[in-house]
């Protein structure tokens, strides 16, 4: 938490400026300075109750929702992921709040449909570079499982080819 601090310190921007800020990488905090940080919290009084909300179960209860959408506990979330193996957490904008994000879902942003490596780096606030990097390990995975599953007569198939006939 100390460098979001010396970043509005530092600075000296207002609220309404953030938005003109570079992008800055993901942080990653730890299951165990997110623990520190509570019992901190729970020493100075500072911890706030939780009300009880109706938060969406399905895509279909979601779909039509308000965004941004605010409910960053949700997996297709796009402001934080969580690690289930370490339990730690990214925020991938971390010099944003969440109702600055243009895009706050993944399922929205696959339902509309196709969009180049560049959209997803500027979504997802990774590099182009890491995009692609991703991109090659999928197609990987994606081979790999099609012969342990007896398709590889599908990987190098192209409906385009001439010699094919629907």
């Amino acid at each position: 938490m100390k460098a979001k601090a010396s970043w509005d310190e530092g600075s000296g921007e207002q609220g309404s400026e953030r938005r003109d800020r570079p992008h800055r990488r993901p942080k990653t905090m730890s299951r165990r300075e997110m623990l520190r940080e509570r019992r901190r919290r729970e020493r100075a009084g500072d911890v706030a109750d939780l009300p009880d909300y109706d938060r969406p179960k399905n895509r279909s209860e979601c779909r039509n929702g308000p965004r941004p959408c605010l409910y960053v506990s949700c997996k297709h979330h796009l402001y934080l992921d969580v690690n289930p193996e370490t339990g730690s957490i990214k925020l991938n904008f971390p010099s944003q709040e969440v109702w600055e994000l243009e895009e706050t879902c993944a399922l929205d942003v696959a339902e509309r449909g196709g969009i180049t490596l560049e959209e997803v780096g500027e979504i997802l606030n990774l590099t182009r570079e890491r995009i692609r990097q991703l991109e090659v390990t999928a197609l990987e995975k994606m081979k790999s499982g099609a012969s342990e599953h007896e398709l590889d007569a599908f990987v190098d198939w192209d409906p385009h080819r001439a010699d094919y006939e629907p």
